[in-house]
């Protein structure tokens, strides 16, 4: 079983995409890597090691990306999806979404699965939406997703893997969730937290904002008027280090988002959240008015390790061994073939070698 540690990772951008002879072997390798632990340990095991960054991370290396891209995402995302489909309907785990538009097919393609299963994708289309939210909205550190990978079981058990880019530094972060049963969406939700670079974020899901998102919510309560009136009384004062500024305020949006915020009657934070127009901007002025006249300041805590076997796309830390790679494939589909026939000899070495 894989012991979780809490990680957001950051990774440079790289640009172009794994050439067709390498992705063709990714796929037929992550196609055996699913079904080996499908049948060791059940396929709740498998999402959860998805949602494990330095697990996932270790993953794309062996599959022969490179380990510091911020390609690792989106390619071991596509090959672990495609070798899904490669192994047919019988696998009990679906794998949705992906990198720019994929994502936003995400619950299209959730839907289909429960069709396909009988089952009701209703909680699960929004976690997708609503965690995704969480990573651009509550959370604010300079990245904006452009990939999103929604996997689940049968059984109701998901993980998220998703990055955002920061075009201004030419990096990329990486989130991941996992439906472990204490989750808290709103506090301290991601399966990890390692990252080189740290920086100011505004981390409203943080364990320490938990006396702002109360604040917020009460706040939102109030008549708009007077909710509009505080607002204005709290642009005077604004601190010359926040990350809102006068220039964001526009009296007009702000007073009908105030209203929109009053007739919802948001109860916590997770449905004020989910309202429709509330992104990055609404929450951060709600964010200063719970700091500035609730006392209840935010944390700007930023929720922001790796080894080969294959070697690496672009020669490092050396070039892919195709003839060691297919050999690895090919050695674990006669590990999966003989484990189906009743025969775990060969699966029992596997198993072995990770205690060398």
């Amino acid at each position: 079983m894989v012991d979780m540690k809490r990680s957001v990772t950051d990774l440079p951008l790289h640009y172009g995409k794994a050439p067709a002879w390498l992705f063709s072997r990714m796929k037929r390798f992550s196609a055996a890597i699913i079904e080996v632990i499908i049948i060791e340990f059940g396929p709740k095991e498998f999402i959860k090691r998805v949602a494990d960054p330095i697990w996932f991370q270790a993953l794309g290396c062996a599959a022969g990306f490179d380990w510091h891209s911020s390609g690792v995402t989106t390619t071991l995302c596509g090959a672990l999806k495609e070798g899904l489909s490669m192994l047919g309907n019988s696998i009990p785990i679906g794998i949705c979404g992906g990198k720019a538009k994929r994502a936003l097919n995400t619950p299209s393609e959730i839907l289909q699965y429960g069709e396909r299963w009988s089952i009701d994708t209703a909680y699960l289309i929004e976690m997708s939406r609503l965690c995704a939210k969480i990573d651009n909205t509550a959370i604010q550190d300079g990245y904006n997703l452009y990939h999103h990978a929604f996997f689940f079981t049968k059984e109701g058990d998901w993980a998220i893997v998703q990055q955002g880019m920061n075009t201004k530094d030419r990096t990329a972060r990486r989130y991941q969730w996992f439906s472990r049963e204490d989750l808290d969406i709103t506090s301290e939700p991601h399966t990890g937290i390692t990252c080189d670079k740290k920086s100011q974020v505004l981390n409203l899901v943080a364990r320490e904002s938990l006396k702002t998102r109360e604040a917020m919510v009460e706040f939102v309560r109030e008549n708009p008027d007077n909710m509009l009136k505080v607002w204005e009384n709290v642009v005077l004062s604004m601190p010359k280090r926040h990350y809102i500024t006068p220039s964001d305020y526009d009296k007009g949006r702000f007073k009908k988002i105030f209203t929109t915020l009053y007739e919802a009657n948001p109860g916590n934070f997770k449905e004020l959240l989910q309202i429709k127009g509330v992104g990055p901007k609404t929450v951060s002025a709600l964010s200063l008015v719970s700091e500035l006249v609730y006392n209840a300041p935010p944390s700007f805590k930023d929720p922001a390790r790796f080894s080969f076997t294959h070697g690496g796309k672009d020669g490092h830390p050396f070039p892919v061994d195709r003839k060691t790679y297919d050999s690895t494939i090919e050695f674990l589909l006669s590990c999966i073939e003989k484990a189906r026939l009743g025969d775990r000899e060969k699966l029992n070495i596997f198993k072995r070698l990770s205690s060398l």
